[in-house]
């Protein structure tokens, strides 16, 4: 991650988060370890921390709303898409579940949680949510997310001696809270559990 981060540069960052925050085909990026990572790049002087905190802001923000415009004009055609490697009708109905949990602080809360950010914003614009009013929770949530996670990752390279040694293992925890929230909600599910027992087991339903 350190090696990719430093290859990238600032524009790489960029792109990657921009891409994650709304646009389909970066459900896969890991945003979490990535802005933490740069963080601590900022630390030992490989970043600018100054420049390195808007750039991720504006990534954040720009990318959501992207995907909100996306699915404003898309519209419910979205949702005949068949899936693909790149587009699971499922992460759309997980986020649509969140809205109808959490109402427009989904768009908050789905920051930190993997795929579920890439897919709330489009689903904000499917459901022709009025853009002021996403707006404002596209910026909290940017700002949490995007410059939360990369100071935290500055302020941990600063306060911890020789925190590189455990830099694996900081990345791992984030990424591990961030995917719990979707895990606990299949696992919840006795359905969705039967079918992992299946899937493990080799049965066939």
């Amino acid at each position: 991650m350190e090696e990719f981060i430093r290859a990238a540069g600032y524009f790489g960052l960029f792109a990657m988060i921009f891409a994650e925050s709304g646009v389909l085909i970066g459900f896969f990026l890991p945003g979490d370890s990535v802005l933490f990572t740069a963080g601590f790049l900022s630390s030992q002087g490989y970043l600018n921390i100054w420049f390195l905190i808007p750039l991720m802001f504006i990534a954040a923000a720009a990318g959501d709303s992207v995907g909100y415009e996306f699915g404003k004009k898309v519209g419910p055609r979205i949702f005949k898409r068949e899936d693909s490697l790149l587009f699971k009708k499922k992460y759309i109905l997980d986020a649509q579940h969140y809205y109808e949990k959490y109402g427009g602080k989904t768009l908050i809360l789905a920051r930190f949680i993997p795929f579920v950010r890439t897919f709330a914003p489009i689903l904000a614009g499917v459901g022709n949510m009025k853009y002021r009013k996403f707006l404002s929770y596209n910026l909290i949530g940017a700002f949490l997310w995007a410059v939360g996670l990369t100071l935290l990752g500055y302020f941990m390279g600063n306060l911890i001696p020789n925190v590189d040694r455990y830099l694996l293992p900081i990345i791992a925890i984030i990424v591990i809270a961030s995917i719990a929230p979707p895990i606990i909600k299949i696992l919840r599910n006795p359905q969705a559990r039967r079918k992992i027992i299946d899937l493990v087991l080799f049965r066939k339903n």
